[in-house]
């Protein structure tokens, strides 16, 4: 999508957030192998899942979709910010909002605050917009990649269980 307007576009992957250890690995493997095959280049960020605790800590309680949640997407999104800034990139987005249970206001004010405090510009396209999320499944399909069924932080992964639970 990117890419067909004309940007030139760099992958930073940054997600403390993600538990556990081996869900992150399945998750970069897909973006590595996503990247390669779209031909973007892939800037990896160490993973440090005591960056995101250490933010949210006093919201492990928070339902999903709650408080907890903006802490996260302002973490990333103020750390993306950063690197675009050390980059020298003057604009950047993310790829949370494409999912359809992701509030697009609640990312786009915290990619707009993280923007402003390093005079950057946020690109707040609603990704899930002309069929964002639709389109990133057939990819995903077509390319064999990993699909998550949560989130990624281990409270929202306690959630899906306690949700999968009471279906059966």
């Amino acid at each position: 999508m990117l890419k067909d307007a004309g940007y030139e576009v760099i992958v930073y992957f940054y997600n403390p957030n993600i538990f556990p250890q081996e869900e992150y690995n399945k998750r970069l493997e897909a973006e590595k192998t996503l990247c390669e095959n779209l031909g973007v280049e892939l800037i990896l960020e160490d993973y440090n899942p005591d960056e995101f605790f250490n933010e949210v800590k006093g919201l492990e309680n928070e339902p999903e979709k709650g408080k907890r949640c903006d802490v996260c997407f302002k973490l990333r999104l103020s750390k993306t910010a950063q690197k675009a800034h050390e980059l020298g990139i003057e604009e950047f987005t993310t790829t949370i909002s494409v999912s359809p249970h992701k509030d697009f206001i609640r990312v786009s004010s915290a990619g707009k605050a993280a923007a402003q405090e390093l005079n950057l510009v946020f690109n707040d396209e609603n990704f899930k917009k002309k069929d964002g999320f639709l389109k990133t499944n057939a990819i995903a399909k077509e390319m064999n990649l990993y699909r998550q069924n949560y989130c990624g932080c281990k409270f929202s992964m306690n959630a899906h269980k306690a949700v999968a639970t009471n279906i059966s």
